[in-house]
């Protein structure tokens, strides 16, 4: 059910590739390579036998390039600025210098900084630069320099899948071409990590001198091994000064005597290989030639997928005419030799306001559509498509925003992007869904039409050869189908879901009180309280809510909340969002039995004593909570075996220790005590979350109109999974306060909770309806705020503390709430 859309993140590994390989391991003894028994001479005949296959695959030979074999792509840019025989500023010839193309990966442009520390010069070249660099021919009399220059490019743009001219390699060697006009030899490394995961490079006609490459951007497995490919020309002059086990061929301890082995290859492979891993390679190269019958192949259908999606979703307008999406390509997908299968974009509402990637990525989640959003590792690209200055990037880093996080407009404008792209294993129905998933949040009947069926036929007759396979689901080359899904087609056009996602801005908000930072309001419009009508806690994470009346409050929050949950085989932490099941494991708290009885139906009540085991040695798990580890320790077989049997996969159940001081509160919110006096059970981001009845009200407006049955509002409560739900009069007020005090207790609260797919979840019955985001979005005016953190002020006394329903709320505004006029009741249900 999923639709993998990340090809150029990472490739997908066929089943037949693990069997192939476990079926190697099962039958062959494998030794360290270094040594010279039997199993070592077997693994280093592999490994010669595997470098073979490389060179093949680039259709070249060892008498030309020498294989490198490194943790990956990075590693090999790593090992080349670092052994490059650079000349630094200052001597008598001239200087080397290291030009790069600014639409080039993270690792490449990394390397300025080892070439910074020898003293050599970095230049920058924008795309459109290279070509003008004809002008920077030197005269035939200073053609003779031999001072060593490095350019880098890539193959293909990882950003928008642009292919920049293999030419380029001989026409920058022979002097055609002249990044800097500086009197020297150059080199050039070819980026290919990401071209070589869906086209053939022959290192026989274009032959680069460096050439790094990471293997699992071809076969998806094994991962963290890479190569660079170096052609014997160069390599002689390779500097090496950190030498490895395995890379002499004699040294001294006692004195600074070290000589190198022979081979280039064994000279720059510091410690064991790791040969299982390239072991595994020789079975990649089996199995993509037997699935897809070769490169070129995987080139030309992977092509057509992308060309197809890019023509019908450039095509996509809205009812006023613009534009669905802004599509990042310096091509028009019209040739397989210039654009590979990556298309770059953001979505766009109807007013030409780009939509942020984190909301688009989180309604591709809903239809299981997996993509990648951000900068993608390429800030220069990104600059370059999205307008983005070096000011622009500066102040992003000031307000919070760095590579890789969720905040997606600063001020209004894009950080980044999104992106899909295909590789071998896709399939025309990959396609298709992706292009379902735009049509049905962003256009209505209203909005034109697309015609599917005519573009595809016009792809297919014109864009590529007549005898181009596909691949189908089975792995065997089929020609491309037409378009039978009656979702997509209708006669020649499309049928759209009327699903208006997401409408224009709400309204103003409702006039509040004027009230001063240091006022304590105990009562709002009309003289109404506001009171606390709900408390529910979570005692495990991700499962069902426990609901009382009253209950102690410790120093994490709730007594009891979020402290268990169950983590998979590999000890990492189950959720709703993977196992949507875990919301029918009811656990319940009995205080004075001491005891917490878990309960599903069509399963024995199971109980697990509150009191820690401290009989069991505590193990430190690794679990996405916050980004920290977390101390825990094993409930034990007879827990693991019920949620194992109940869920049908192996899992267990853990507990947080009662040694707290792992899982600290960290972010400066203003109010609050020092961080050390602040600890989190395994909740997300903060000890307790906050909703409003009111807030819960509006938005069930909007949801049940997009709903056939009638909406319980106690069922949209459930699916927020709050701490507190509270009645207060206005709708969303909550998210203007700045702390709020229920009875003896004073919280801080710490910011606005965004919501993920979990609130599609039906918390009754497990089952998924992704309307409630898309809807959550539509009343938030692209936003999927619901809901406020709160986090305790340290508790000083030794009695505990009560929390109880309807205890009286009140709160302190934030500073500066602007006044506004009132809105009239209708204008603010409409919003």
């Amino acid at each position: 059910g999923i639709t993998y859309l990340d090809h150029a993140g990472s490739a997908l590994f066929p089943e037949s590739l693990l069997k192939a390989f476990t079926d190697d391991l099962r039958n062959n003894v494998y030794g360290n390579p270094h040594s010279q028994n039997i199993s070592s001479k077997l693994t280093y005949d592999t490994i010669e036998h595997v470098r073979y296959r490389i060179l093949q695959h680039f259709h070249t030979t060892a008498e030309d390039y020498t294989i490198i074999f490194t943790s990956g792509c990075t590693a090999a840019l790593k090992l080349v600025a670092e052994a490059f025989p650079w000349i630094p500023e200052g001597t008598k010839q001239p200087s080397s210098r290291f030009c790069y193309l600014t639409d080039s990966h993270t690792s490449v442009v990394g390397m300025r900084g080892i070439t910074a520390s020898r003293n050599v010069l970095s230049v920058p070249i924008k795309p459109k630069e290279i070509l003008l660099s004809e002008e920077n021919r030197l005269p035939a009399e200073e053609q003779n320099c031999t001072t060593p220059h490095l350019f880098s490019y890539p193959a293909q743009s990882n950003f928008s899948g642009t292919k920049y001219p293999l030419s380029w390699i001989q026409d920058i060697k022979s002097g055609k071409l002249c990044p800097v006009k500086i009197p020297g030899k150059w080199f050039v490394l070819l980026d290919a990590a990401s071209y070589v995961s869906s086209s053939p490079l022959d290192l026989g006609v274009h032959q680069a001198d460096f050439i790094p490459i990471s293997f699992y951007k071809i076969f998806g497995f094994p991962t963290g091994l890479g190569a660079l490919l170096v052609n014997n020309r160069i390599a002689p002059l390779l500097r090496k000064t950190y030498f490895g086990g395995g890379t002499a061929a004699a040294y001294l301890a006692g004195e600074d005597f070290y000589f190198p082995r022979k081979s280039i290859a064994e000279r720059f492979e510091d410690g064991t290989l790791s040969f299982l891993d390239i072991i595994a390679l020789k079975h990649g190269f089996d199995v993509l030639e037997k699935l897809t019958g070769g490169m070129e192949k995987i080139k030309q259908h992977t092509f057509v997928l992308a060309h197809y999606t890019y023509t019908v979703l450039s095509a996509l307008k809205y009812a006023n005419g613009a534009p669905v999406v802004r599509i990042y390509s310096d091509t028009d997908f019209s040739n397989p030799d210039v654009q590979g299968p990556i298309i770059n974009f953001n979505v766009l509402d109807e007013n030409g306001e780009v939509i942020g990637f984190s909301e688009v990525d989180k309604m591709a989640s809903l239809y299981n559509i997996h993509v990648r959003t951000g900068c993608f590792c390429n800030t220069g690209a990104c600059q370059i498509h999205l307008g983005i200055s070096n000011e622009d990037i500066q102040r992003n880093l000031q307000a919070g925003h760095v590579c890789g996080d969720d905040i997606d407009l600063v001020d209004g404008r894009p950080t980044g992007s999104v992106r899909i792209s295909f590789g071998y294993m896709s399939s025309f129905e990959d396609a298709q869904t992706f292009l379902k998933f735009i049509i049905a949040t962003r256009l209505s009947k209203s909005d034109i039409e697309i015609p599917f069926q005519s573009s595809v036929t016009k792809l297919m007759t014109e864009s590529v050869p007549d005898d181009h396979p596909s691949f189908n689901n089975a792995g065997k080359l089929s020609p491309i189908p037409h378009i039978s899904d009656g979702e997509l087609r209708n006669n020649s056009s499309v049928t759209k879901t009327t699903v208006n996602w997401p409408p224009p801005e709400a309204e103003a908000e409702s006039i509040r009180a004027a009230v001063s930072e240091t006022a304590v309001p105990t009562c709002r419009r009309g003289g109404k309280p506001i009171t606390v009508t709900n408390i529910y806690l979570y005692p495990i994470k991700s499962c069902s809510a426990f609901e009382v009346t009253e209950w102690p409050v410790g120093n994490q929050g709730l007594l009891y909340d979020r402290n268990w949950m169950v983590v998979n085989q590999n000890g990492v932490c189950m959720t709703q969002k993977q196992e949507p099941r875990l919301c029918l494991v009811n656990p319940s708290i009995d205080l004075e039995q001491k005891i917490m009885v878990i309960q599903a139906e069509g399963m024995e009540p199971i109980s697990v004593s509150l009191e820690e085991n401290t009989e069991k040695e505590a193990v430190i798990c690794e679990s996405k909570v916050c980004s920290h580890r977390v101390k825990t320790y094993d409930c034990g077989e007879r827990i693991a075996g019920w949620f194992s049997l109940f869920l049908g996969r192996p899992c267990r159940l853990i507990r947080q220790s009662s040694d707290m001081k792992n899982r600290l509160y960290q972010k400066n919110t203003k109010g609050l005590a020092s961080a050390t006096n602040i600890s989190l059970s395994l909740v997300n981001e903060a000890q307790y979350l906050l909703i409003n009845v009111a807030s819960i009200l509006q938005l069930k407006e909007h949801i049940s109109a997009r709903l056939e049955e009638p909406l319980e509002i106690g069922e949209l409560i459930r699916r927020f999974r709050a701490n507190i739900v509270i009645s207060a009069p206005e709708s969303f007020e909550e998210e203007e306060w700045a702390e709020i005090s229920i009875g003896a207790l004073r919280f801080q609260v710490v910011g606005p909770c965004s919501r993920c797919q979990i609130i599609c979840i039906d918390q009754q019955s497990g089952e998924r309806n992704k309307e409630f985001l898309q809807s959550l979005s539509a009343a938030r005016g692209r936003k999927t705020n619901f809901g406020i953190y709160l986090m305790n002020q340290p508790l000083c006394s030794s009695f505990p503390h009560i929390l109880s329903v309807g205890s009286q709320v009140l709160p302190v505004l934030k500073e500066n709430i602007e006044i506004q006029p009132p809105t009239s009741s209708e204008e603010k249900c409409s919003g």
